[in-house]
């Protein structure tokens, strides 16, 4: 029976994540692969810290939940937070759009943002309970 549970939290987990990437691609007015495709190095960046924040939630969420359920609803605070972070980052970031720069491949946004991403992961995933 545990390695049942295993199973099912480990695609569960993979699928969470997965939605969690798919979400934010969607928040962005450009095409994250095509980006990468094209190897700018922000979007890179920018993608990688939201992975890895999605990531830190998921696990932390999972870690402190036996449920899968309370562990699935945990995540979505979690991941709500961090989309409100954002687009609070885009609202203090007034006279640029980070979409364009991160577009344009301005380094310095992409890693901002994957900082603002990664922090703020680490502090919505001690309020997971």
């Amino acid at each position: 029976m545990i390695i049942v549970n295993l199973i099912i939290s480990v695609i569960v987990i993979i699928l969470l994540q997965l939605l969690g990437m798919v979400i934010f691609s969607w928040m962005t007015p450009f095409k994250d692969l095509d980006e990468l495709k094209k190897g700018n190095v922000a979007v890179a960046l920018a993608l990688g810290g939201k992975f890895l924040a999605t990531a830190i939630i998921l696990g932390v969420a999972a870690y402190t939940n036996t449920s899968i359920w309370f562990m699935m609803l945990w995540f979505a605070v979690g991941y709500l937070c961090l989309i409100a972070a954002y687009w609070i980052f885009e609202w203090v970031t007034p006279g640029f759009r980070i979409s364009d720069h991160l577009q344009k491949g301005n380094v310095a946004v992409g890693l901002m943002l994957c900082m603002v991403f990664i922090g703020m992961a680490f502090a919505i995933s001690s309020l997971i309970i």
